[in-house]
């Protein structure tokens, strides 16, 4: 009885010391769209606040230049590309484990928020929140704008009045709340729908940016609020409304800050932001980093990246750690004295960079668009009626409201496998290849000299881009046999 009882008291004393752990990501929000990194005009003093007072990733990544597939990075510390999830409205597979799977055999509760766009979040879907190891949810196949049509816990989707990224930061203090009185650590992922176009915002929001439209005239392509199809419009009142989104969704993550701390949780909870990818095309300005969305080039992967947990980080720092979504998993398994996933991985422990112990990653990191048109008659992994969506948003695509994925069978890999644009960052240099007129073209880039890649020195360097590209291989050779399946046999 005696033994029975110290084990008891054992298991509390360490659920007691676990960390309350939130993780958050605004959608398409790029590195340079903060007060912190010297926006010019977008307002963030929350996430301000948090970079001046916490650990400031000034290298952070999205694992990809998209959603779906940073997502994927996100859930599972692996590149999307092992599980099929290779662009937008492609699903990861059931195989995969999570973080909140881990999470849940530590003691957490775990709760999903917003954007999942991994899968259909419907009831019975093998990849919604609840099949991935999330005990509760309030979320969207894709991306919502104000007043959002969410599902919650896979029932039918229900219209919530209000901005949208309040609503998601109010469901999750109630969720802390009802954690906190079970006397459990939370896991919470919110995924917020902004500032993914199309844009919208309150009308103090709106009215911090009114001197944009005159100063950015050009037309712009996006989506239209009113026919959701595509419109042009100047970008000046393009940048107006998605600066909006960005000031209310900074708003709404503080009002989740003094929750914690009128709570008595702030000291002991990791509160985390980044985005999913670089700025989208029709509103990035072209500074300080080459390229955007959909794109290899630092303006498609780079984000913003702050951490706040005091109890761990009592006094503010910035890193130069490079850092990536696919780092979460493993970092989460060495908080919480969970096990790895027996599989690779391609994310690593960020705890040393915590701490303050390391300054440089000590592993290349490796990003990949793979090529899908030649393989468009694949086996789908997942039966198409459980991919199909269910929850509404302003953008049509094939007439359609709601959005489908889909996942494909990899029985052999061929050569064109291989192909799609892609880079590898090892150290100070980053290799870039990519196909063209059935020929290769390699790029090299030092990017402690030149940041925002403007100097290709592929020319000065034949050996260093030899054995990159050797690197790389190995690397795709790895994935490549995770995309058939070997890592779940």
């Amino acid at each position: 009885m005696k033994s029975f009882l110290l084990t008891i008291c054992l298991t509390l004393s360490v659920r007691a010391e676990l960390p309350n752990i939130i993780l958050m990501m605004g959608d398409d929000h790029g590195w340079e769209e903060t007060g912190y990194n010297g926006h010019p005009h977008v307002k963030t003093p929350v996430l301000d606040e948090m970079a001046a007072t916490g650990l400031k990733f000034v290298s952070f990544h999205a694992a990809h230049s998209s959603c779906s597939p940073t997502r994927a990075s996100f859930l599972t510390g692996r590149h999307p590309n092992r599980m099929g999830t290779f662009a937008p409205g492609w699903s990861l597979r059931p195989e995969e484990i999570t973080s909140a799977q881990l999470l849940s055999k530590a003691g957490y509760h775990c709760m999903h928020l917003g954007k999942w766009h991994v899968g259909a979040v419907k009831s019975g879907s093998p990849v919604n929140p609840g099949a991935m190891g999330f005990h509760e949810w309030l979320s969207h196949d894709n991306f919502f704008e104000m007043n959002p049509s969410l599902s919650r816990n896979g029932g039918p989707p229900q219209v919530i009045k209000g901005e949208s990224s309040e609503i998601l930061v109010r469901e999750a203090m109630a969720g802390i709340d009802r954690a906190r009185k079970a006397g459990k650590p939370v896991f919470q992922v919110i995924w917020f729908g902004s500032p993914h176009e199309p844009y919208s915002g309150l009308p103090q929001d709106l009215a911090l940016y009114d001197d944009l439209p005159a100063k950015y005239t050009k037309p712009v392509g996006l989506t239209s609020n009113e026919t959701g199809g595509g419109v042009r419009r100047p970008q000046g009142e393009v940048l107006r409304e998605r600066y909006a989104e960005i000031t209310a969704m900074d708003r709404a993550i503080g009002q989740l800050r003094k929750h914690l701390a009128a709570t008595g949780l702030r000291e002991n909870t990791l509160l985390f932001y980044c985005g999913d990818n670089g700025t989208s095309p029709e509103s990035a300005l072209g500074f300080p980093h080459r390229g955007a969305k959909g794109t290899i080039y630092q303006g498609g992967t780079l984000v913003p990246g702050v951490l706040e947990w005091p109890a761990r980080i009592p006094r503010p720092r910035s890193t130069t750690f490079r850092a990536s979504t696919s780092d979460l998993l493993p970092t989460l398994a060495t908080i919480t004295g969970q096990a790895l996933p027996q599989r690779p991985l391609d994310g690593i422990d960020l705890s040393p960079a915590l701490d303050g112990k390391v300054a440089e990653r000590p592993s290349a990191m490796a990003f990949w668009e793979f090529h899908t048109a030649h393989r468009s008659g694949a086996e789908p992994y997942i039966d198409p009626e459980l991919q199909k969506g269910t929850t509404p948003l302003v953008k049509k695509s094939g007439g359609k409201a709601t959005r489908d994925f889909i996942n494909l069978r990899y029985t052999a890999i061929n050569e064109a496998d291989y192909h799609g644009a892609r880079s590898y960052i090892d150290g100070r240099h980053k290799l870039i290849l990519r196909e063209k007129k059935n020929e290769t073209i390699a790029e090299l880039y030092d990017l402690q000299a030149d940041p925002a890649e403007k100097n290709d020195i592929s020319a000065q360097q034949p050996e260093l881009i030899q054995k990159l590209k050797v690197d790389l291989r190995k690397w795709q050779e790895s994935v490549l046999q995770s995309l058939m399946g070997k890592d779940y046999r």
